[in-house]
């Protein structure tokens, strides 16, 4: 058995230099603090001492349709599994990815956590923090051979899997209020020009013309720029860049989607204080009709679902991202991740690491794709449409269906550079310079790199 504190080691070496291009580790600091006013202890230890004991963090803290179906699938293991304790903690959406990659440095991690694919999980595969699930899947085939081909591919490393998506997250969703844009004799926007010509057209009405909540930072990166940077660059160059085989962070092409971003500030497409509301809020202005369109993931059609009234929902509809002339991407493509998965820690072994495979069955085998996919929620798992769902998921589906699912930034850059990317179109958005935001991005996707070959 390895030494804990060499592995303990090795762990921190690769993981430190992540946090502290992120700012989560300042010089100095004796500990860290982490958010706790959002996080919820939904069940505590039961002492007695012959039930096998598992730790779990999600983030299904939300009222959503998708969050409250998550948590009934929690209460149904623990029907069936009498035998097991869960000790569950939910933490909300926004703190989740800083709280998992803090903890990840102090090889602090639960038994079991919901984590993202691609980037972060080679990284917490890199530092011997989680273990591969073969051995779950070989039990059931038709539960595997459902997912479609990325939903494997993005849990790989190195040839052994580490999980399997729950859902399916295109990232950049235009939502618009079809009335309000009937009202001012709006097309809808196809293109870049139309998108302008639409924001003047509803600033001169005194309606926002796309609420925007970027207070947590990544709003504004996921929902919007990953898919205009697409549509500028296109996917290829993305992919070259976050691998730096041939292309780069600081190339002009890149700067100029930088720029196509502070093009939207300049034309007050968004609401004066877009970087001091979060998300929910965002959906919010729209909801109260103060703004005519958002843009967000795919889930944001569960939240419209359980909180926006009959009025509102009848109008709304969903588009792409416009085109933009002289850009070389797909005019027609989504960028998109497979859903989050469950990490299971590298510790578990014998009959904790048997439970955790049941709970990840649970959650992920085919009643929970299932009951996922009922919830209004998109799955990377073959499964028909019920034509009983309401019309703003069908139209959801139809539109991933007849797209092209593009790379996301999320999923092909580092957890480092990641970071400095949400920080950077932070302060583009508010002024920054597009050759030193590039440049930083640039940096940090080189350390990084070079950190995991």
């Amino acid at each position: 058995m390895p030494n804990s504190r060499i592995l303990f080691d090795r762990r921190w070496s690769i993981l430190l230099p992540l946090l502290l291009a992120a700012g989560l580790v300042l010089p100095g600091c004796t500990g860290i603090a982490f958010p706790t006013s959002s996080q919820t202890l939904e069940h505590g230890w039961d002492e007695s001492p012959e039930k096998l004991k598992l730790t779990l963090w999600h983030n299904w803290t939300g009222q959503d349709l998708n969050a409250i179906t998550m948590r009934k699938q929690l209460d149904k293991f623990r029907e069936e599994h009498p035998e097991i304790e869960l000790l569950v903690e939910g933490i909300d959406q926004d703190a989740y990815r800083h709280r998992l990659k803090t903890m990840a440095a102090v090889d602090e991690l639960p038994d079991v956590f919901v984590m993202w694919p691609d980037w972060m999980t080679r990284e917490f595969v890199h530092g011997g923090l989680i273990q591969p699930i073969e051995e779950a899947l070989a039990r059931d085939p038709f539960w595997t051979d459902r997912f479609i081909p990325q939903a494997s591919q993005a849990f790989t490393v190195d040839g052994r899997l580490y999980s399997l998506p729950m859902s399916l997250a295109p990232s950049s969703i235009l939502f618009y209020n079809e009335q309000l844009l009937d009202q001012y004799n709006i097309p809808v926007p196809e293109t870049w020009e139309g998108l302008l010509q639409a924001i003047e057209v509803l600033n001169r009405h005194g309606v926002i013309p796309i609420a925007m909540g970027n207070k947590t930072n990544w709003t504004a990166q996921s929902g919007l720029f990953s898919a205009l940077a697409d549509r500028w660059t296109g996917s290829e160059w993305l992919l070259q860049a976050a691998e730096q085989s041939g292309s780069r962070f600081t190339d002009p092409i890149f700067l100029e989607a930088l720029e196509l971003m502070q093009e939207l500030v300049r034309k007050d497409a968004f609401q004066a204080n877009f970087q001091q509301l979060d998300s929910t809020q965002m959906r919010q202005l729209y909801i109260d009709k103060k703004a005519a369109m958002f843009i967000d993931g795919a889930w944001a059609v569960g939240h419209l679902l359980s909180d926006a009234p009959d009025e509102i929902l009848d109008s709304t509809r969903l588009a792409l991202m416009p085109s933009i002339p002289g850009g070389k991407g797909s005019p027609s493509s989504i960028p998109a991740m497979v859903g989050t998965g469950l990490g299971i820690s590298s510790r578990l072994h014998g009959e904790q690491l048997e439970a955790a495979y049941q709970l990840l069955y649970a959650l992920s085998g085919p009643d929970a794709q299932q009951a996922i996919f009922q919830s209004n929620t998109l799955v990377s798992y073959k499964l028909d449409l019920n034509k009983e769902a309401p019309r703003l998921f069908r139209e959801l589906h139809q539109l991933t269906e007849n797209s092209e699912l593009a790379p996301a930034y999320e999923s092909v850059l580092t957890s480092a550079a990641l970071d400095v990317l949400n920080e950077g179109i932070r302060e583009l958005l508010n002024g920054g310079e597009a050759e030193e935001i590039a440049y930083n991005i640039q940096a940090a996707q080189v350390l990084s790199l070079g950190k995991f070959r």
